[in-house]
C-alpha cells in the first residue's frame, strides 16, 4: 500500500535549494491524507543600541524602551552594593541626559 505526503510548493523549493526545513507531519482525520506543515519561524531582529558602557553593566536603547543592566559582587556588602548601584544608575542617567541634549541641538 502506498501513502502520499502532500508538501507545499514553497517547502519543495527550499529543499531543492539545499536548505533544511523543519515542520510536522500530520494525518487529516477526515481525508486520511498525510500533510507536511513547515514551521513559520522568523529570526528576531533586535535593534538595540548601547547608550553607555558602565563599570559593572550597560544602558541600551531599543525602539520602545531603555534597558539598564548592573551586576555587583555579593561579597562587597549591602551598603557598598547600594552605593555602587546608585552611582552606576546616576552615571547612566547623566549619559542619557547628555545624549538627549545633543539630539536636540
Amino acid at each position: 500500500m502506498r501513502k502520499y505526503v502532500e508538501i507545499p510548493l514553497e517547502v519543495v523549493e527550499r529543499l531543492v535549494e539545499g536548505k533544511c526545513v523543519e515542520g510536522s507531519l500530520r494525518r487529516d482525520e477526515w481525508t486520511g491524507k498525510v500533510t507536511f506543515r513547515a514551521y513559520q519561524r522568523h529570526p528576531r531582529h533586535r535593534h538595540e543600541r548601547v547608550v553607555c558602557q558602565l563599570e559593572n553593566g550597560w544602558l541600551k536603547e531599543t525602539p520602545l524602551r531603555y534597558k539598564f543592566y548592573n551586576s555587583v559582587r555579593k561579597d562587597l556588602g549591602r551598603r557598598v552594593v547600594d552605593v555602587v548601584m546608585h552611582r552606576e544608575l546616576n552615571s547612566a542617567m547623566q549619559s542619557l541626559e547628555i545624549e538627549e541634549i545633543l539630539d536636540n541641538v
